[in-house]
């Protein structure tokens, strides 16, 4: 493993990273801790800053497939996370907790979880970062980790709080 390919990478890179470390840093404790108390309003806010850069800094970077200019279908994840951020905020300041909830677990899961495994494509900058020089080793890691989130969360009610295997 080497964090060579970040440091040479182009800026609109290294600022995504910064703001991917954060959100994946931030989330777990602002989404799935119990008590919602002060610490979850920081690291929300954290998250929320995090997920937000990350989304913004992404529509900076050249897709590989590209439809309209730089821009390509992983783009659309840019656009799915601000919105579901939007949502999850409104929601909070109208007193709907469920939606707020379900909202900012649906960013993290998408952001975090779906986009994060495709990190692991051969050839994207992770890939080159954990593996060396592109490697099919990254399919491996995206079914391992689309596997363990199906555990995770693939059996969840809406409200996550019961699972079935529990």
């Amino acid at each position: 493993m080497t964090l060579e390919p970040i440091f040479t990478a182009p800026a609109e890179i290294r600022i995504h990273v910064i703001f991917a470390i954060v959100a994946l840093l931030a989330g777990p404790l602002a989404l799935f801790r119990k008590r919602r108390d002060r610490v979850h309003k920081l690291s929300g806010f954290t998250w929320v800053i995090g997920i937000t850069g990350l989304a913004v800094s992404g529509l900076f970077i050249s897709s590989e497939i590209t439809v309209i200019g730089h821009f390509g279908p992983i783009h659309l994840l840019c656009g799915l996370a601000l919105w579901g951020v939007g949502d999850g905020l409104y929601s909070v300041w109208k007193g709907d907790i469920m939606r707020h909830r379900t909202a900012m677990r649906s960013v993290w899961f998408g952001a975090m979880g779906l986009a994060g495994l495709l990190t692991l494509l051969p050839g994207r900058l992770i890939n080159r970062m954990i593996f060396g020089e592109p490697s099919d080793l990254g399919y491996l890691g995206i079914a391992i980790g689309a596997a363990g989130l199906w555990v995770l969360f693939g059996g969840r009610r809406q409200d996550g709080d019961h699972h079935p295997l529990k």
